[in-house]
């Protein structure tokens, strides 16, 4: 039996498509402990694991809602965070890998702190890599406005002297590149297929593909319409009522079923009087809705995105943060979507439709879907992680 590490941060997303893996594990006969926040404590505990919760390590960031959306716009003060968690949590990460003795630390790519202990304890190390691999290649994907590229920029020295506030610790990393990013020899798992993967014939064979691992649905989803619209705009920026009335009123007179998950915007009366088609919900069962949806109009977040085309449901993209947009691109360049040039009424209803009545659409996403299916998921990406493991044979 090999003992594993996990670290991740605060966010479904990036815990979601590690608990088939948990389970996988463990069901080889390892022992995993997973090293997250209480919110994640049920889900993570469900799949068998060990749960360790970090929160009262890095309390004193006192970090709210708004700051989640700084860190998804601005490097400088990502690297900050970043940097402040790692030491926050580097007593109580190091005694405790001291104690576990791991035989493999896997840490989510935004963990870095997990990363950063295997390097100064010198645990095997395996990336967790919910989003699109970043290289030189696909980093081109991610299109920077002039003047966020001039502020990270101006933000180099700053982000370095941050850095080296973790060199002083014993971390042997050297630069802010080195914290957030993985070179050709970091043993990594990516959540997709090399075919949704811009430039996967880029990546060393360091990098395995696993698919999404889409977890099943928790119940079922009634379609009452020839046509259903699911509309989601995620769980961590949905405070748009705008975009949602928007919507609500391209839908008013269309013959679809629309379904729109708005967190809090639900209640109450915030999006006004709606029509007989549309309804609106604070949470739905996601995979259950999209395995009936014909047309999702997302934010494009890589879970999302990637459960939509596993069932085979194309996108109309609106994108928030430069990740999301090199996620919708990708899926405009495999033809499994388009974007809204506008959130108005007007191009939401042209949007719909577009999707609803050119059939190659739903094809090219029923396409991706299929390569989804073939790789190998949760069972790949066990095989990679018991790979690092120095001696397994002998277990």
């Amino acid at each position: 039996m090999a003992r594993i590490a996990f670290f991740n941060i605060p966010a479904h997303g990036h815990t979601n498509p590690t608990l088939g893996v948990v389970r996988e594990l463990i069901s080889r006969g390892h022992s995993v402990s997973y090293y997250s926040y209480e919110s994640l404590r049920e889900k993570i505990e469900a799949a068998g694991a060990r749960f360790i919760a970090c929160d009262a390590y890095d309390a004193q960031l006192g970090l709210g809602p708004e700051d989640g959306a700084r860190i998804a716009r601005d490097t400088a003060f990502s690297i900050h965070v970043l940097v402040e968690t790692t030491l926050a949590l580097d007593t109580m990460v190091c005694r405790e890998m001291e104690r576990e003795r791991p035989d493999c630390i896997v840490a989510d790519s935004m963990a870095v702190w997990g990363k950063a202990a295997a390097l100064k304890l010198g645990v095997p190390f395996v990336s967790s890599t919910t989003t699109f691999a970043f290289n030189r290649e696909s980093a081109k994907l991610m299109k920077q406005s002039l003047s966020r590229t001039m502020a990270m920029l101006l933000s180099i020295p700053k982000m370095n002297k941050d850095v080296r506030r973790l060199e002083k610790m014993g971390y042997p990393i050297k630069s802010f590149l080195q914290l957030i990013s993985n070179d050709r020899d970091t043993d990594t798992i990516v959540y997709t297929s090399p075919e949704f993967q811009p430039c996967y014939e880029s990546f060393s064979e360091k990098y395995s593909f696993v698919g999404p691992c889409i977890l099943p649905p928790a119940s079922s989803f009634e379609k009452k319409k020839e046509k259903l619209v699911y509309i989601s705009m995620g769980t961590v920026n949905n405070n748009m009522p705008e975009v949602y009335k928007n919507c609500i009123a391209a839908a008013a007179d269309m013959d679809a079923q629309v379904l729109i998950s708005a967190g809090a915007l639900a209640d109450g009366d915030a999006l006004g009087e709606l029509p007989e088609n549309v309804q609106v919900r604070r949470w739905v069962d996601q995979t259950a809705v999209l395995k009936e949806t014909d047309v999702f109009l997302s934010h494009c977040g890589m879970n999302s995105a990637s459960e939509s085309l596993y069932f085979g449901a194309p996108l109309l993209c609106y994108p928030q943060t430069a990740e999301q947009g090199a996620v919708a691109e990708r899926i405009r360049q495999l033809g499994a979507g388009a974007a809204l040039s506008s959130a108005s009424a007007a191009d939401i209803r042209a949007g719909l439709e577009l999707l609803m009545e050119n059939g190659s659409y739903k094809l090219n996403a029923e396409k991706i879907g299929e390569s989804f299916r073939r790789c190998g998921g949760a069972k790949a990406a066990a095989d990679k992680i018991e790979s690092m493991i120095t001696g397994l044979h002998n277990l």
